[in-house]
């Protein structure tokens, strides 16, 4: 028979050393010998936002806003109000040479009614300073306002992104060619002076890219332009009002290597109008282009014409020539000058029937 044992109690000392030796053994972690559902339900519980679902939606809308806020920033797509004092007019070299008197009254007074609708369009140049791109009437307008009001003048802006100065100048010219169409001379000067300020290596590489959306000869028109400003510019005190034919003349004159006397007959003259200072060019032009041309200042050289297949003189003194071009044979007859509708129509039967007959044999 077994013998019984009897069970004591620990003491004190004696528990509190159970309890050490079981604070000292970590209980089994999410490696242990826990069952996987519980693992699972573990780690969702640890990562479970324990806020509100509003709370959270709410977080989440404004996080959204704020990258859509800094995007559209980014982009240019934010409308903010300058003070006028912070804007740099003249960051460009403006397309427009002068403004209608009559167009800027009623500008002042739809923004007097109306206020500013369309925002102007500036580059951020740093220390709280903006460099104009667009919208120089607007600006003129409110600064006009501004000025009669006693009040510190502010515009309507986006901010656009920095850009090349090729780009400021092209999106300038898109502007003003749409609200406010541009004389042949003020495209042309516009492409000639961001040239000459170093935005493009050439007037025809800036021709090319200001006005990239036009067609080919619209801006081999412009480029002949931007030659007239470039070479007369300095000495041409109407030149917004030149034709478009006036200035091809122009041009030509130029490229035929007569900018001097054109320039001589600007700084000799005098003229109070348009149409006094076109009569001092048309007076050198008119000469120059009566002259004889010299073939070896340039432009698309003639092709010679091919020498006759044959050529002979009739009996009654007319000459026949028989010339080749291609697939065709061509028959001319000089001389024939006496002979009226008729007599060309019994002529050219004749010349038919012989025809056919040749061919027959």
């Amino acid at each position: 028979m077994a013998r019984r044992r009897t069970l004591e109690a620990p003491d004190p000392r004696a528990l509190a050393e159970i309890e050490a030796g079981f604070a000292a053994k970590p209980g089994p972690g999410p490696g242990g010998f826990a069952a996987p559902i519980a693992q699972v339900a573990s780690e969702a519980a640890t990562g479970r936002d324990a806020r509100p679902a509003t709370d959270r939606a709410q977080e989440a809308r404004t996080t959204s806003e704020a990258a859509a806020w800094r995007d559209a920033q980014a982009e240019g797509r934010v409308i903010v109000t300058l003070p006028l004092d912070r804007i740099a007019v003249n960051h460009l070299t403006r397309d427009r040479v002068e403004t209608d008197a009559e167009a800027m009254e009623e500008l002042i007074a739809s923004i007097r009614a109306n206020g500013q609708r369309l925002p102007i369009e500036v580059v951020d140049l740093g220390e709280g300073r903006y460099g104009l791109v667009s919208g120089w009437r607007r600006v003129r307008a409110l600064a006009r306002i501004g000025a009669e009001e006693g009040t510190p003048p502010t515009a309507r802006a986006i901010i656009r992104p920095a850009v090349e100065a090729g780009d400021a100048y092209a999106a300038m010219v898109e502007e003003n060619e749409i609200r406010a169409q541009l004389t042949p001379y003020e495209r042309g000067r516009i492409a000639a002076v961001a040239a000459h300020l170093g935005a493009f290596a050439s007037m025809e590489a800036a021709v090319d890219t200001i006005f990239a959306a036009a067609s080919k000869a619209k801006r081999s028109k412009i480029r002949s332009f931007a030659l007239v400003h470039y070479e007369l510019g300095d000495v041409l005190s109407h030149g917004r009002e030149l034709s478009e034919a006036a200035g091809l003349r122009l041009a030509a004159a130029l490229k035929a290597g007569f900018a001097a006397k054109l320039r001589t007959a600007l700084e000799r003259g005098e003229a109070e109008d348009a149409a006094a200072e076109w009569a001092l060019l048309d007076a050198v032009l008119g000469p120059l282009e009566k002259a004889p041309r010299d073939a070896a200042r340039g432009g698309r050289p003639r092709r010679a014409a091919p020498p006759p297949l044959a050529e002979t003189v009739l009996p009654d003194g007319a000459r026949a020539t028989v010339r080749g071009d291609g697939a065709r044979i061509v028959l001319t007859l000089d001389g024939q000058g006496d002979l009226d509708e008729a007599g060309r129509r019994a002529l050219a039967e004749r010349l038919l029937e012989r025809l056919i007959d040749a061919r027959a044999e």
